[in-house]
């Protein structure tokens, strides 16, 4: 069978193939215990336009708050989230990604909000049942179907190859855990995110009221180091927040450094932008990231109904 059946011939397939051939079979393998990748999650192993897949669930949670009490209808996000308008949460999201963080402030109140007091074992109810009952706003089918179908195809020719996967993210940890085990295969030990204060109250983990960290930008390779103890083999984003964790990627030919770029304009259902990342594809020759791009390197996008 083809490796990778969904990739196009080109590049970007052959630096793949080629690497883990070289690292697993070449004359200067890589130890199993040195094979780790990194993945980030929104843009590179699912879609994340017209908002990320947690934002969506979040709306929803913001729109209900304001119904409930309606002096939050005056403030943002609720306001937005009330009006069905995401101009405002979109925007503070590419101003965080531009380095302006004067709106996630009010951010990350609303998140905290949401979960605060809640269990653990709960909020993983409440993630499965929005993934259970609701369809991606734009494509309109369900969320499962909303992965890249290659990226799927690369966590398995990695896991038969004995690599370590981890999807390191800035979106929140326990959220990704709900899904990520069914779509790719990776335990929900291997997802590090942006995480939530926790403790531990009555006999049950529940969630505080404050972010723990927010897992982006620089803060990616610290929270690898400090969850996985080495440096990954491979690295894979799509956006400036993924800048440093490619570049922590092993050097030269020991590692491999990946980035998504979403330029597909023929209406397959990946929203065609470069926003968010011109500084990572601007450097992309520079720093030896391979550029995949989604209109001339994969063949299909989506899983098949």
């Amino acid at each position: 069978m083809r490796e990778l059946p969904s990739w196009r011939d080109g590049l970007a397939r052959d630096a793949v193939l080629q690497y883990v051939a070289d690292v697993t079979g070449g004359p200067d393998p890589l130890a199993p215990a040195k094979r780790v990748a990194v993945f980030d999650n929104d843009g590179t192993l699912w879609t994340e336009k017209p908002v990320p897949t947690q934002l969506q669930w979040l709306v929803a949670q913001w729109a209900e708050a304001a119904r409930t009490d309606p002096s939050l209808a005056t403030t943002q996000p609720y306001a937005a989230a009330a009006a069905g308008d995401l101009a405002w949460i979109g925007g503070a999201i590419d101003r965080h990604t531009a380095g302006d963080d004067s709106d996630l402030g009010l951010l990350f109140a609303a998140v905290t909000r949401v979960t605060a007091g809640v269990s653990v074992e709960r909020y993983a109810e409440m993630v499965a049942e929005f993934y259970a009952s609701n369809t991606h706003p734009s494509l309109g089918v369900p969320y499962p179907e909303t992965v890249y179908q290659p990226m799927v195809e690369l966590v398995d020719l990695l896991h038969r190859n004995d690599f370590a996967c981890y999807v390191v993210s800035a979106g929140e940890r326990d959220f990704m855990r709900s899904t990520i085990f069914d779509a790719f295969g990776i335990q929900p030990e291997r997802v590090v995110g942006t995480a939530f204060g926790l403790e531990y109250v009555d006999g049950e983990v529940r969630y505080g009221n404050a972010l723990a960290f927010f897992d982006d930008g620089p803060e990616k390779p610290v929270r690898i180091w400090s969850r996985i103890g080495q440096r990954p083999a491979i690295a894979v984003g799509n956006s400036d927040g993924d800048r440093e964790m490619l570049e922590y990627a092993r050097p030269g030919r020991s590692g491999l450094r990946l980035t998504i770029h979403h330029d597909d304009d023929t209406g397959r259902g990946d929203v065609p932008y470069d926003k968010g990342a011109e500084r990572l594809l601007g450097e992309a020759a520079a720093r030896d990231v391979v550029v995949v791009s989604v209109r001339d390197d994969w063949a299909r996008v989506f899983p098949e109904a």
